[in-house]
């Protein structure tokens, strides 16, 4: 009850901040509100902290804001299909979408928003858990003045679009991958095996199983195999990644630190303090890229409708850049640094960032910040300079960027700098990200 009432006074704030305070005048400045692009921003923030406090997994989380985004971008689509194509037959799998009745007043913008809480909150599973955010935007078009009709229109168009999509979310194959078996684990010296401080079971082992969005299939892209692992020849490349990435956690700079920490993303740190035992929770990488997202539309003052085109295309990009880099980590099912480094090297020995618990090459982070940033490029531009303000509420002070590929280069470093992927495994996952994310940014026609 208390979590309750904290996230309804949450997201009482979101509004207030922004001027958006229900009142009770009728004046009818309703577009003034709902077409404001950063109430679009806010509405992806309520379904991530929805996200963060459900304790989903980065590759869930992709898909959960992937399935939202194409929902609100579809309405856009339909509501100005002279600037924006509908994404049905682009998608694999999206053969139909409902389209608004004939002659009926819409609010799109409105509709947009209304059609992402409800797919957000749909795959999400907590049922209820928008319908005080989506109450709120409710009343705001009934307050500042929007016609009875048009509000019952702009919602059933709403209800119908996210209809659509959730149609099409069941065909691709999560359900099944729910119940499918366990990763196994072995004595091989190369194979991944679960780490501390947790030892928990790997995660999403399947996931390279889910249907993609634009690649044809998770293994389209052949990532070439990691160096082949031997830690008695000192000349091997593989000793070589070992040495490379103890040394450079022996040593860190200030900025490294901050790098690593900027990045860690980790949605569920597990922290030990003797007897204790407690998680601590923060954005996964996904929803930390959607913030980014959403600076990065406001940077350049994009309006409400590129804004949710930025939003979707760059949720498609992070969808498949982790089906891509899942894909590759249980076909090689590589052992993280710090089990080798543990066991042959220094027993004593811990990296920066808490290790998470799956296969270390290929690195997620690395590929789906590339993927995004390639998607993001594509629609608000290259060399957008922004400063990123995503970690205040976490504790971390800002990291300012040239341009989304600059943050996305940054990122490859951090997990290196954290400990947590040999340097070959970040090179080589930045660069199968920009594939992923050039073939979104290509193959995908929706800003005409």
């Amino acid at each position: 009850m208390i979590q309750r009432i904290n996230k309804m006074k949450r997201y009482l704030l979101i509004f207030a901040a922004a001027g958006l305070f229900f009142t009770s005048c009728k004046k009818a400045d309703y577009q003034k509100i709902l077409h404001d692009p950063t109430l679009y921003s806010r509405t992806v923030f309520a379904l991530n902290d929805v996200v963060m406090g459900n304790n989903f997994t980065p590759p869930v989380a992709s898909r959960n804001y992937a399935y939202a985004n194409v929902a609100g971008y579809e309405v856009i689509a339909a509501g100005d299909p002279e600037h924006y194509k509908s994404l049905v037959g682009q998608l694999n799998g999206f053969k139909e979408v409902a389209k608004p009745g004939k002659d009926e007043a819409i609010d799109y913008e409105y509709a947009s928003l209304l059609a992402f809480c409800r797919v957000g909150e749909a795959v999400t599973f907590p049922e209820g858990s928008l319908k005080f955010y989506t109450d709120s935007l409710h009343k705001i078009a009934v307050d500042h003045g929007m016609p009875s009709d048009m509000i019952a229109n702009s919602e059933n168009f709403a209800k119908d679009v996210a209809t659509s999509i959730l149609a099409w979310s069941k065909g691709d194959n999560y359900s099944q991958t729910r119940t499918m078996s366990k990763f196994a684990i072995n004595d091989s010296a190369w194979r991944w095996v679960p780490t501390p401080p947790g030892y928990f079971e790997a995660v999403e082992p399947h996931w390279g199983e889910i249907r993609t969005m634009v690649m044809s299939n998770a293994k389209q892209y052949k990532v070439p195999p990691p160096p082949v692992f031997n830690i008695t020849d000192k000349n091997s490349q593989y000793y070589k990644e070992v040495m490379y990435i103890k040394n450079t956690g022996d040593s860190l700079t200030k900025d490294q630190i901050h790098n690593a920490d900027f990045w860690d993303d980790n949605p569920q740190k597990m922290n030990v303090s003797g007897h204790v035992m407690f998680i601590t929770k923060k954005f996964s990488p996904p929803g930390h890229w959607l913030s980014i997202v959403g600076i990065g539309a406001q940077t350049v003052h994009a309006d409400f409708n590129t804004t949710v085109c930025a939003y979707a295309k760059t949720s498609i990009a992070l969808f498949d850049g982790f089906i891509e880099s899942w894909a590759a980590k249980y076909i090689y099912k590589t052992v993280r640094p710090e089990t080798i480094i543990d066991k042959y090297f220094d027993a004593n020995w811990r990296p920066h960032l808490q290790t998470p618990p799956f296969p270390e090459y290929t690195c997620g982070h690395c590929t789906i910040s590339a993927s995004a940033a390639e998607a993001l490029t594509s629609v608000l531009g290259d060399n957008v300079a922004y400063t990123d303000t995503s970690e205040l509420q976490f504790g971390i002070k800002n990291r300012s960027f040239k341009s989304f590929r600059d943050a996305a280069n940054e990122t490859a470093w951090s997990r290196f700098y954290g400990g947590i992927h040999f340097h070959n495994s970040c090179v080589i996952s930045n660069k199968f990200g920009r594939i992923v994310g050039d073939s979104v940014a290509t193959r995908l026609v929706m800003k005409k």
